[in-house]
């Protein structure tokens, strides 16, 4: 072990060394990766097609090159799915991340390569290490365990050697030997399928070990975290594990469950990072310690462009380029990979807070609005919003999501935040101003909506039964790995599939 702890941070220094060049040269890197990518390309049937060996510039990849979505792809990637090789990628795909997003109820299966394991997804998880240790050189991380919250994986067919999973399961099954010294539980706890079993294995075989870091989705990290005080009659997670200093969090935005784990961890030192990572890829890190963006990883593989919002349902949309984006204006994230995923739009959309170096802020999802009556309500403002609301007046929140109600006759519509809270607020008129008005300051189309009560009137709050939402993402097969309740929605089929089973009204 002590070995391995030499190699380890041998490796992490140089990895430092690495991030600091590019955030010099991000231009350079970004050119050779879609060099790289290109000639690796080049001989698949989708290069042949597509003319990748004529290709020279960044302006012929995108006169050759439509953007993509997933069912663009999906032909493509059926086929490798299938066993097809050489199809979207020159290596042979084996692994695919299978994910169904938010919005969408089928699944998606997302190609998964050997260099995607070794230079996007594990290189990232090195990285975050590497930045954390820097940053806290008094640490004492790597003397124990990460528990980490992971989905399950299995074969596409008995006997075939095609497979998918959650990618937090893919990369649970590929990891070197050695990872498995640093992590916590054991692989056939950690894989198990049965989302409700998993949360009893996790509790039993982790309360023991010597946990000194948490890795997963605020959401679920919180279930199981609640699981654990319970089991163990404890107050904190401090009183279990004494040495717990670090919780690695994506996937959904911190900020709404921030005061949840100060609450259950009561740690003052507790470090909290932030990660961008997706079935598709990992694409930015938190490289402070103070939270707020997330720097962009230039060497992982990935090429980057960047889709102006007002571009958006445009057939031929334009895309920026790094040396093209400004700060503070929302892109829909376009993304080139050592997978096979060709200016493929991911469905986020994101802003620059620095181009010197290139940091982002996830601000929502391309599907994840609400433009019922202009207001253009993104991810960002509710998540402020109900921070905001949440600080005012002591509430925490478990899930929540938004939805319209129409305007009906000579009655103006309205939004109807459906919420889970772990601490109710003790007067909800009082909560509801609070969050109203922060989206009136954040958000000045929905400000311009709310004047008179004329087209957008304040917003509803329901105040849901507990686990609530658990229910509902357990009827639809979503618990765990990478599933997470839709923030908004620009019409209402999930809030009232939600109110169906509460046996509440659809409407207040």
């Amino acid at each position: 072990m002590a070995l391995i702890n030499h190699i380890l941070k041998s490796y992490l220094s140089q990895r430092i060394q690495r991030i600091e060049y590019a955030i010099k040269h991000p231009w350079q890197i970004q050119k050779n990766t879609l060099k790289y990518l290109l000639n690796e390309a080049r001989n698949t049937e989708w290069g042949i097609k597509h003319h990748y060996e004529k290709i020279k510039s960044t302006d012929d990849y995108r006169s050759y090159v439509p953007v993509q979505t997933y069912d663009t792809l999906k032909s493509y990637i059926l086929r490798m799915h299938a066993g097809e090789q050489n199809i979207l990628w020159s290596s042979p795909i084996r692994w695919f991340a299978k994910s169904s997003g938010t919005t969408e109820d089928r699944s998606k299966f997302i190609p998964v390569s050997k260099q995607s394991l070794a230079y996007t997804h594990y290189r990232s998880g090195k990285d975050i290490m590497a930045i954390y240790a820097k940053n806290n050189p008094k640490t004492h991380v790597f003397k124990g365990k990460c528990l980490v919250l992971s989905g399950s994986i299995s074969p596409n067919q008995p006997g075939a050697r095609i497979y998918s999973g959650d990618i937090s399961g893919v990369l649970i099954e590929n990891l070197e030997w050695w990872v498995n010294l640093f992590r916590t539980p054991r692989k056939e706890i950690a894989l198990l399928p049965d989302w409700e079993t998993k949360i009893d294995r996790f509790v039993e075989e982790t309360i023991h070990e010597k946990v000194t870091y948490l890795s997963g989705v605020p959401s679920w990290m919180l279930v199981l975290a609640n699981r654990i005080l319970e089991k163990t009659g404890k107050k904190s997670l401090m009183e279990v594990w004494p040495d717990l200093e670090l919780f690695i969090h994506g996937a959904i935005n911190f900020e709404p469950y921030q005061q949840s784990f100060q609450n259950i961890i009561q740690n003052p030192n507790m470090n909290y990072y932030e990660t961008y990572n997706a079935s598709e890829g990992f694409f930015a890190l938190q490289d402070r310690n103070e939270r707020g963006d997330m720097l962009l990883m230039m060497d992982y593989g990935i090429y980057y462009e960047f889709l102006p919002m007002d571009e958006l349902s445009k057939e031929n949309p334009r895309t920026l380029t790094l040396q093209e984006v400004e700060t503070n204006q929302n892109y829909a994230l376009i993304i080139s990979t050592n997978a096979g995923l060709w200016r493929y739009m991911i469905g986020d959309t994101i802003k620059f807070t620095s181009l010197q170096p290139y940091r982002i802020a996830i601000t929502g999802r391309t599907k994840h609005f609400i433009n019922a009556f202009g207001e253009e309500l993104v991810v960002e403002n509710a998540d402020k919003a109900l921070t905001y609301a949440c600080a005012e007046t002591g509430a925490r929140i478990k899930d929540y999501t938004v939805a319209p109600v129409y305007l009906k006759e000579n009655k103006a519509g309205y939004h109807e935040w459906l919420i889970e809270f772990e601490k109710a607020p003790s007067d909800r008129f009082i909560f509801t101003q609070l969050l109203d008005q922060r989206l009136r300051e954040v958000n000045s189309d929905y400000d311009a909506k709310r004047k008179g009560d004329l087209t957008l009137t304040m917003p509803v709050i329901r105040i849901l039964p507990q686990n609530t939402f658990y229910i509902w993402m357990k009827s639809r097969g979503k618990l765990g790995g990478q599933h997470k309740v839709p923030r908004l929605c620009n019409d209402r089929k999930y809030a009232d599939e939600i109110l169906s089973l509460t046996g509440f009204d659809c409407e207040p």
